[in-house]
């Protein structure tokens, strides 16, 4: 069996202020640290080598029972992680001042614990922690029985009873707002955009969800920035692309406004501004996108975004956007100049990104190589995202890949193997229910293409191709293929091609 990681990639996250923090703790310690030794022969190694571990420390007594050696220093690591990281979110100092009041409560120090509550309880409020206000009520409560034994009446239970309330009013409002983002983002993680009657009719439901549709439904900033959120979505699965800007926009307006909650909603931050440069992708509006995606740079170096999976978060949205741009424009030299620091960016994250982030760079990257005639290349990073398949995640971005994959194998001339590929590709769609209209097109027309024998039968197929793709493409759901693809532009420079070969040949 496989050695575990887990103790490795937790060591490897390490920054160096916290490699130092747990060091000068342990340094707190008497008595020898075998834990130590592990940390740092564990820290050395580029790629996990437990065997080398177990040889270096041979004549030690600890390696014999190393995997509870293993357990112990992830513990510690953790638990000093803990210490570390106890005053940068407003959930950890929120969490150990209830522990305070706790402690000062069980010693009857009730004077000292209310001033504990009553400054726990306004930052709280402040930053709509909700669940740890209800706690901080249920506290609340009991000091107040606290006083009323000792004959103090200055506070009114009613009062608190109705300030519980509304906190669980306001709880199950925001759950209820999680669970509708929760069900349209499954949409697009599962599918990428709506293009079936069973995630067409979700998305409607959603949309017309009387805390989706209504007005002054959310009960709080938190619940606001959802309730926009999950509006936006709805209007990018119906390829509504400037309405949905303007809501992305609205949650991004209500977040500035609090930059307390926007720091602990950093992740949702990055990825509203990811989703505004989207829109303004699609519609064309490449200069706002670029100053977007700078944006979107520059708040990495804000505070509560520096966090290893924001930072992720941000270094996959701003290559992606600036791959898109130069896909859309047809500036793949410009693109080409990113490829490469891209890759380094990729191994230095590996492990860290998730396999939705990678599939998107592999598709971006080969459409890059693509654009730039280099179709060796092309093939083989489209051939990452064949290689790669999963059932549930992203099926557009493997649909749409094998088409591209047609392509590309096309323009390299393999039409012996396109035989074959077709068909497989064919039973692909068929079998996941996404051969939908246009995907039918293109390999109806693809067979054809890798069958004419001259120029000139190539030149007709193409135009007839281009002529029925502009009839396809009416629908919005039949043009988000074009995102992925430009089957249209693809055709065009096909015809041009065959133009001026044809008029070269009589010219001669």
């Amino acid at each position: 069996m496989k050695p575990s990681t887990e103790l490795f990639d937790l060591i490897k996250s390490l920054s160096k202020s916290e490699k130092r923090f747990f060091k000068l703790s342990s340094s707190l310690q008497t008595g020898e640290k075998n834990y130590l030794k592990i940390f740092d022969a564990i820290d050395k190694q580029s790629e996990y080598d437990e065997g080398a571990i177990k040889h270096a420390f041979r004549n030690e007594t600890f390696i014999k029972h190393f995997p509870s050696e293993k357990n112990h220093l992830y513990k510690l690591i953790l638990k000093s992680l803990r210490a570390y990281h106890s005053d940068n979110s407003v959930s950890s100092v929120l969490k150990q001042e209830i522990k305070n009041i706790e402690i000062l409560y069980n010693k009857a120090l009730f004077k000292e614990c209310n001033k504990f509550l009553m400054r726990s309880k306004k930052m709280a409020i402040e930053h709509e922690k909700f669940y740890y206000l209800f706690e901080l009520i249920s506290w609340e409560k009991m000091l107040l029985e606290e006083a009323l034994e000792d004959g103090q009446f200055t506070k009114d239970l009613d009062t608190l009873i109705k300030e519980e309330q509304e906190v669980i009013e306001k709880l199950r409002n925001l759950a209820a707002y999680h669970v509708l983002y929760s069900k349209i983002n499954y949409v697009f993680r599962s599918g990428g955009f709506v293009r079936n009657e069973d995630d067409r009719s979700l998305v409607e439901e959603i949309k017309n969800h009387p805390l989706i549709k209504g007005k002054n439904t959310a009960l709080s900033q938190r619940a606001a920035t959802i309730c926009y959120y999950t509006q936006g979505f709805c209007n990018l699965a119906n390829g509504d692309y400037e309405t949905a800007q303007l809501k992305f926009m609205r949650v991004k307006e209500i977040l500035d406004k609090s930059p307390h909650i926007r720091r602990d909603l950093a992740k949702r931050y990055v990825r509203t501004l990811s989703n505004i440069i989207s829109c303004q992708i699609d519609q064309g509006n490449y200069t706002d996108a670029r100053e977007m995606t700078e944006e979107l740079k520059s708040v990495s170096k804000a505070k509560g975004f520096g966090s290893t999976d924001v930072q992720v978060s941000i270094y996959k949205d701003t290559n992606i956007a600036e791959l898109k741009v130069c896909h859309f424009t047809g500036e793949f030299e410009k693109g080409l100049a990113l490829v490469n620091e891209i890759v380094e960016g990729m191994d230095k994250h590996e492990g860290k990104l998730h396999k939705e982030q990678v599939l998107s760079f592999y598709y971006q990257i080969a459409y890059i190589y693509f654009g730039a005639g280099m179709y060796n290349k092309s093939l083989f990073w489209i051939n990452k995202v064949l290689n790669d398949n999963e059932n549930t995640l992203r099926q557009d971005i493997y649909s749409y890949a094998r088409l591209f994959n047609l392509v590309i194998h096309y323009e390299l001339g393999n039409f012996d193997l396109l035989e074959y590929i077709t068909k497989s590709t064919q039973r692909y769609l068929s079998k996941r229910n996404r051969d939908y209209q246009l995907e039918k097109l293109v390999i109806e027309y693809m067979r054809k293409f890798i069958r004419a024998n001259n120029v000139v039968e190539k030149k007709d197929l193409f135009s007839e191709f281009r002529s029925e793709l502009d009839q396809v493409i009416q629908g919005p759901e039949q043009k988000i293929v074009l995102k992925y693809f430009d089957f249209m532009k693809w055709a065009d420079s096909k015809i041009e091609n065959a133009t001026f070969a044809e008029t070269v040949r009589k010219a001669i």
